[in-house]
């Protein structure tokens, strides 16, 4: 067994590890209680990024309160009338923001069973000109229902609360890995471009198809999910399978996108995940927060000692990855919700 330098864990090759089915479970706070606790935080942080891509996150400081206050909101949201919801149709939006009905939603091509609120930074709407990116159209206002104000408040309170721990997140994962923790300051900022999504899952679907969402990786930086005491959630982990992700009171289940990966030529990974529809008429309620840099910015290889031992980044040919993240969104964007697309941005899709 061989050590690294400045690695405080060993780096034996996993198979000789004893294989664990559970999340890595990791205290945000051990930051604040001095150099020790400090260094077993890289340490698990640096495995789990390296090994897992996926972990549940404690100690982060957001309070049973909010939680409580967007949860809340949430479910008065999906309990609205369905007139209501479908004021907001994301289908009236050429930013991609508001209400998916079930169904409208692919991920691989196959529908997902689940609606959802699509929110974003709340800035004017940016329509590109001539010459600029086409990624500018994702920049622009979120729809809220105006029955129910408090939701625009939580919501939006989360998103700027969520940003903070994320940003501490990626620092304190840089360090585990022996980058400088302000590498990527540069691409946030304030004209970074989070994404909020208020998720209902409804049960099976009516033919029997239990895709709640299909496999996929996320394409941001870091993902940090709020999920209920349902379920659902599956990871691929290392011997091929999915395995299901139990729910931990309190915690995010954080998962690494696919810039991390890129960004060390996959020494960090970025994990296949999947949603199965819960059985029945049971609803299950998610919050998904990703932290996203700025549509323009260009992320730039990062420089950490244990680059010479990164496999490279996972090729895949139907989704290529680009230098600029707008690049990225939009692609996705225009896959996931081809109404929209077929509505706004029907010049921008390539043909096949």
């Amino acid at each position: 067994m061989t050590h690294s330098p400045r690695s405080p864990y060993p780096t034996h090759p996993s198979h000789e590890r004893p294989y664990q089915l559970q999340l890595p479970v990791i205290d945000l706070s051990a930051a604040d209680r001095g150099p020790q606790a400090r260094a077993l935080l890289h340490a698990q942080l640096h495995d789990a990024a390296h090994r897992v891509g996926f972990f549940q996150l404690v100690g982060h400081g957001v309070s049973d309160a909010e939680t409580t206050a967007l949860t809340s909101a949430t479910r008065r949201f999906f309990a609205l009338p369905e007139a209501d919801r479908l004021a907001l149709d994301n289908v009236n939006s050429p930013h991609f923001r508001g209400y998916t009905r079930t169904g409208d939603e692919r991920t691989g091509g196959s529908r997902d069973w689940r609606d959802q609120l699509d929110i974003g930074p709340e800035r004017p709407a940016r329509a590109p000109a001539p010459g600029e990116p086409a990624y500018w159209w994702l920049q622009g206002p979120n729809q809220w229902p105006a029955a129910l104000p408090e939701l625009r408040t939580a919501a939006l309170g989360w998103m700027e609360h969520l940003t903070g721990v994320a940003d501490r997140l990626l620092r304190e994962l840089l360090a585990s890995i022996g980058a400088s923790p302000d590498f990527y300051d540069p691409v946030f900022g304030d004209r970074a471009h989070p994404h909020l999504k208020l998720v209902r899952y409804p049960g099976s679907s009516r033919d029997g198809a239990d895709q709640g969402v299909g496999a996929h990786k996320d394409y941001g930086f870091l993902t940090l999910l709020l999920q209920d005491e349902v379920g659902g959630l599956q990871v691929e982990r290392e011997d091929g399978a999915f395995h299901d992700v139990p729910p931990l009171p309190g915690a995010f289940v954080v998962n690494l996108g696919e810039l991390l990966e890129v960004a060390t030529d996959g020494y960090l990974v970025a994990t296949n995940h999947r949603v199965v529809s819960p059985p029945g008429a049971t609803e299950r309620f998610s919050v998904p927060f990703f932290y996203n840099p700025r549509l323009d910015a260009r992320v730039e290889p990062l420089a950490f000692p244990y680059a010479p031992r990164a496999p490279g980044v996972t090729s895949d040919p139907d989704n290529p990855l680009y230098a600029e993240y707008g690049r990225n969104e939009l692609k996705g964007k225009l896959r996931a919700h081809p109404q929209v697309t077929a509505r706004h941005h029907a010049d921008l899709l390539v043909p096949a």
